[in-house]
């Protein structure tokens, strides 16, 4: 692996799709090494443009604004960091040998969007999955939600975060399901997946690495289990590592592998698994870093970020732990543009903390606007202190 000088000829070029509070990370790790990074989003200045040497803003999702920025900087890598991608460009790029897709083009398709990643885990892998079916309007979903039966969970086959879906008790909640996910997917064309309620002791998230040997070989290593607690299908608190049987840890890292090495290429995935006593299912995989996975900014030595880079540029990656960690969300709490967080320095009085504050350059009362880290001896503590450290900090508008 050659890597030249930044903003010249000799540049070892990368352009993230998606500058979130997870791309910015994946730049600061590029940039360590020398890197040029290029951040393309619908908006200007995020997370990850604040940090990069060049942005651009287009409508992701239009196949020939994107072609064109992609034809114009012809980056050596392209990261998707995000759902809303016009994939078919990077199929077409990938095949055409203008840039490398990460992990490569047909995994991202395949996972940015529900149905495919789910019939390819089901019905050729043969992975065990909770029920589920598709609808493609309010009457489909309403047979295929008895079919299934109640309770159930309505998502759109695109969106992210929890956006778009449901949980549904019974027929008469359809319709308002139906209408939100129509509203919050991430394609115009709307489907949804209706998925039956698996009883589940606990879910995980199981940091997946593809990488390189000496010899040049894929191979695959595995981090230990992330537990966390999702509200509304988005994450709010996450820890490492997770407890689980040596059973069940065994069959969740041959679901992982099995599923990603499917998919190939190279790079950090996030593998969702749900697991009760030491029965494991499949959920979700996401073909770059989680964002429950940001807990490894503290538990680990090279953090998922660090990981991801390292497997792309070809070079040796270490999953190993140093502590017992935890992470919670921080939320913008207001809606408003130019918010000021306070109390910070009383936050970081919490014992073993850490702060990151992404950036993001308007609030939401429920937009995650930073996380608070925290390492201990032990779980309980380390997620008391991420809690308590989040919830001391304050956002307040400009005067």
């Amino acid at each position: 692996m050659n890597i030249g000088t930044p903003l010249s000829s000799s540049a070892l070029k990368v352009m993230l799709l998606g500058g979130g509070e997870l791309g910015k990370e994946i730049v600061i790790s590029l940039q360590r090494l020398g890197v040029e990074t290029i951040v393309v989003d619908r908006y200007s200045n995020t997370p990850a443009q604040q940090v990069a040497h060049k942005q651009y803003v287009i409508q992701m999702t239009n196949a020939e604004e994107l072609e064109k920025i992609i034809n114009l900087e012809r980056p050596d890598i392209i990261i998707p960091e995000i759902e809303a991608i016009a994939t078919e460009v990077l199929l077409k790029i990938e095949s055409a040998g203008i840039s490398r897709v990460i992990p490569c083009a047909r995994a991202v398709n395949l996972t940015m969007n529900r149905k495919r990643i789910r019939c390819l885990a089901s019905e050729e892998l043969n992975l065990a999955t909770s029920n589920y079916a598709f609808a493609t309007n309010l009457e489909e979903l309403q047979q295929k939600a008895e079919q299934i039966g109640y309770p159930c969970f309505i998502k759109p086959i695109m969106s992210s975060s929890g956006k778009g879906q449901s949980f549904v008790k019974s027929k008469n909640e359809l319709t308002e399901a139906w209408d939100y996910a129509l509203t919050s997917g991430r394609v115009a064309n709307l489907e949804v997946i209706i998925e039956g309620r698996i009883d589940f002791d606990y879910e995980i998230t199981l940091l997946t690495v593809r990488s390189l040997d000496e010899n040049g070989n894929a191979i695959t290593s595995f981090c230990y289990p992330i537990g966390h607690k999702q509200i509304s299908g988005d994450y709010v608190e996450s820890w490492q590592p997770h407890p689980m049987s040596e059973v069940a840890l065994e069959k969740a890292q041959y679901i992982a592998l099995l599923i990603t090495d499917n998919l190939g290429g190279l790079g950090i995935f996030g593998v969702e698994l749900f697991v009760k006593g030491d029965m494991v299912w499949f959920s979700e995989v996401s073909p770059r870093p989680h964002d429950t996975g940001m807990v490894t900014m503290i538990t680990q030595y090279q953090n998922e970020f660090d990981l991801h880079v390292r497997a792309i540029l070809g070079l040796a990656v270490d999953v190993s732990q140093k502590e017992i960690g935890a992470s919670c969300v921080i939320y913008g709490g207001l809606d408003q543009s130019a918010i000021i967080f306070s109390n910070i320095d009383k936050a970081l009085l919490v014992p073993q903390t850490e702060l990151r504050l992404f950036g993001k350059p308007e609030s939401f009362a429920k937009r995650r606007m930073g996380v608070a880290l925290a390492y201990a001896d032990d779980i309980k503590t380390a997620r008391h202190n991420a809690r308590l450290c989040a919830e001391s900090i304050r956002t307040t508008t400009v005067d």
